[in-house]
């Protein structure tokens, strides 16, 4: 027997802001209506799922510091195989897995804190190979070795373009 974890524990979003703003959302869903009235509109509230909804910068911060926690953790637990499915370090200059990583992190949040093991199967079941199948598809070999500049860019430059003749 060792003293070491068999696996290391999920990471918890502690930081002041991001914990501030989840206590938000389980009160604006669960609280009574006195509570509820003093939050406002829960559609206003940030939702660390949803990072651009995280407008204040604190929160911003300590999202990423999370979301980069979950991902060293995940890298860590999850993969075994690194051509199986790793996050690339450059994770954050790709906008679609930042959007992809903090649902996940949130689903993992979720499914820890609840009081069967349901979640947590349904997460290791659904959630994770979808993720790692989409991950693979949209990333392929483009950061093997480093950050890949988005190969559509030119292509959406000219899409966004103002230009004439730039169709």
């Amino acid at each position: 027997m060792t003293d070491r974890p068999l696996a290391l524990p999920f990471p918890v979003p502690d930081g002041p802001a991001l914990s501030a703003a989840y206590k938000d959302l389980y009160l604006a869903a669960e609280g009574d209506d006195e509570t509820k009235e003093q939050i406002g509109d829960p559609a206003l509230l940030p939702r660390p799922w949803d990072p651009p909804t995280c407008r204040k910068r604190q929160l911003r911060q300590e999202l990423w510091e999370w979301l980069d926690a979950v991902v060293t953790w995940f890298n860590t637990e999850y993969v075994w195989d690194p051509t199986a499915g790793m996050i690339p370090p450059c994770w954050p200059q790709h906008p679609h897995l930042v959007h992809e990583i903090a649902v996940l992190a949130d689903q993992r949040r979720r499914a820890g804190i609840d009081t069967s093991s349901n979640l947590l199967e349904e997460w290791h079941r659904y959630a994770v190979p979808a993720f790692l199948d989409r991950l693979r598809q949209r990333i392929k070999l483009h950061c093997e070795e480093r950050h890949q500049p988005w190969p559509a860019r030119v292509r959406f430059a000219r899409h966004t373009s103002t230009e004439p003749g730039s169709e």
